[in-house]
């Protein structure tokens, strides 16, 4: 009678751990069906975009990937194999970005370039940093990071600047180089 007391509490013993895991696992699976994934609501391959103001180009953007997450709390648009971006300014001349990665914020209007950060002028003038961000409005870029810049007369490196998109106006913080001074 103990013997069998025994057997049936050990069958008992075993029916509730097996019960106990199979809920383990079901109750995994319930939280795996709560997870919303982070999902953009557009995807485009190969895009080529023109923005104009009055009948005029004001830039053009190329990029192999674009992803739009234009349904999250904070909307954003990515460029995850990065991009090239032609700007004109009103006597068309142009300035010409690139960078490995972007990404913008639709609610700011700023851009966060990543990655072997170049910008280039018809003046021959070269920038280079690992991280930049343009405000789109205000048509400025800034960094706190580590960049060179080159023209004619020489090269600057720094940390820490802003500047105008035709790079008239240049703030810089931190800066040492070689510039060839007029005689």
């Amino acid at each position: 009678m103990v013997a069998k007391k025994i057997v049936l509490f050990t069958i008992a013993i075993l029916f509730t751990l097996v019960l106990m895991s199979s809920c383990e696992s079901n109750f995994r699976e319930v939280q795996k069906s709560n997870f919303a994934e982070f999902t953009p609501s557009g995807e485009a391959d190969s895009i080529d975009l023109k923005y104009t103001d009055s009948g005029k180009i004001k830039s053009i953007l190329v990029s192999p990937k674009m992803l739009d997450y234009a349904t999250v709390e904070f909307p954003f648009t990515e460029f995850p194999k990065g991009l090239k971006v032609t700007m004109y300014d009103n006597n068309g001349k142009k300035t010409f970005v690139t960078s490995k990665y972007a990404i913008t914020f639709k609610n700011t209007d700023l851009i966060d370039l990543q990655g072997n950060v170049k910008i280039t002028n018809e003046a021959g003038q070269l920038f280079e940093t690992e991280q930049l961000y343009f405000d789109q409005k205000n048509e400025w870029f800034y960094t706190e990071k580590r960049f060179k810049f080159t023209d004619a007369k020489g090269f600057t490196y720094g940390e820490g600047v802003d500047f105008s998109k035709d790079f008239k106006i240049i703030n810089s913080q931190r800066i040492s180089g070689e510039v060839q001074s007029e005689k």
